[in-house]
């Protein structure tokens, strides 16, 4: 399976970071629009990403729930039938929420920086860095910090869990 260490923070807005991701980015800023539909799942995550009604990705993954960097083991499959796909794994597995969001994507070397719009949640920044099959999560882990101090993000702002569990505990 890949890995990457992922860390999540929420910030004031997109707008306001989005300058000092591009002044750090080798490529960017590339705008998706992204549903994920989440599925009950007893070994981890799963979930449905559709880009279009003719482009997505079923995404199983795996980590910790805790603030700050976290490794996390992932499989991504493509799919061109998100909606049928969505159905089916709705009626077997059943649904246990659903985040729609407006991602800006830049690249820093190995990292993925995405800045989100979440609906009805909020703004984050979402680091993804990337690591080799033989590489440490240590060494991931430094490079997830460096870039959250270049960003100026603190660790008051890092978040737990993720998107989906955000809004259903502010639906509970």
């Amino acid at each position: 399976m890949a890995r990457n260490i992922e860390i999540k923070a929420s910030i004031e807005s997109v707008e306001a970071l989005a300058p000092k991701a591009a002044a750090l980015a080798d490529q960017g800023p590339i705008e998706i629009h992204q549903d994920d539909t989440f599925f009950s799942c007893a070994n981890g995550r799963m979930k449905l990403r559709a880009f279009s009604p003719r482009e997505g990705q079923l995404i199983f993954y795996r980590r910790p729930d805790q603030a700050g960097p976290k490794e996390s083991f992932y499989i991504i499959s493509p799919t061109t039938e998100p909606e049928s796909l969505r159905e089916a794994l709705s009626l077997g597995y059943g649904q246990t929420g659903r985040v729609r969001k407006h991602r800006t994507l830049y690249r820093v070397d190995r990292t993925r920086i995405h800045l989100d719009r979440v609906e009805n949640l909020g703004h984050f920044l979402e680091l993804e860095v990337v690591l080799a099959d033989d590489e440490t999560s240590e060494s991931g882990i430094a490079v997830a910090h460096d870039l959250l101090d270049r960003l100026g993000i603190s660790s008051a702002q890092l978040i737990e869990g993720a998107y989906v569990d955000l809004l259903n505990q502010r639906q509970a």
